[in-house]
């Protein structure tokens, strides 16, 4: 007569729950990484300048150079019923000199509408020197139906741009911004939080 420990069916289904139970933790797990490699990786491009990130500054640079550049500027926008353009769309800048440039955002809709703005340059190898003293697209920007409002952008290129091998022959740099509906008023309008705010 065998015993209960030595069932091959009994052993065959702890070593299942055993197996599960890894799956569901590996599953966890991954689904975790993938939640956290968002902001994970927006914070090594805003750190790096990687795949065309501008960085924010704390300060200008303490040289100019003789050396110019074109700075053109982009406006897009996704999902909202916004219209936005730039100011200007040309400012010759020198090097490590510090530019101002302005961006217009209409609300053509009905309601209060809140979006935010991401960014990059190109050429990609310009964002690590392309940065930025004060801008609009740090935060959520909540414009009322039919408002027009202006933003500004202080900036400048570091001087480090003309010694790198990858940027130092570029001529020009294109500053590039998508508006598109805030993620966190999305979540207050879906659970009932601000009404005026839904997208």
């Amino acid at each position: 007569m065998r015993s209960p420990t030595s069932d091959p069916g009994k052993a065959a289904l702890g070593r299942n729950a055993r197996l599960g139970l890894i799956c569901g933790l590996i599953f966890a797990g991954m689904v975790g990484a993938a939640y956290a490699s968002v902001p994970l990786y927006r914070a090594f491009c805003n750190l790096t300048g990687f795949d065309g990130t501008v960085r924010r500054a704390e300060k200008a640079p303490d040289r100019v150079l003789d050396r110019k550049l074109t700075i053109r500027f982009d406006a897009n926008v996704r999902e909202l019923p916004w219209t936005f353009t730039p100011n200007q769309v040309s400012q010759e800048l020198k090097i490590g000199d510090t530019g101002l440039a302005f961006y217009k955002v209409t609300n053509n809709g009905t309601t209060p509408l809140t979006g935010r703005a991401s960014y990059n340059v190109i050429p990609e190898s310009a964002g690590p020197y392309f940065q930025k003293l004060e801008c609009f697209c740090f935060s959520d920007q909540t414009i009322a139906p039919g408002a027009t409002v202006e933003f500004p952008v202080v900036y400048f290129v570091d001087p480090k741009f003309a010694e790198d091998f990858d940027s130092r022959g570029a001529q020009e740099v294109t500053l590039s911004y998508t508006f598109f509906p805030s993620v966190e008023k999305k979540t207050q309008a879906a659970l009932g939080g601000n009404a005026g705010a839904r997208l």
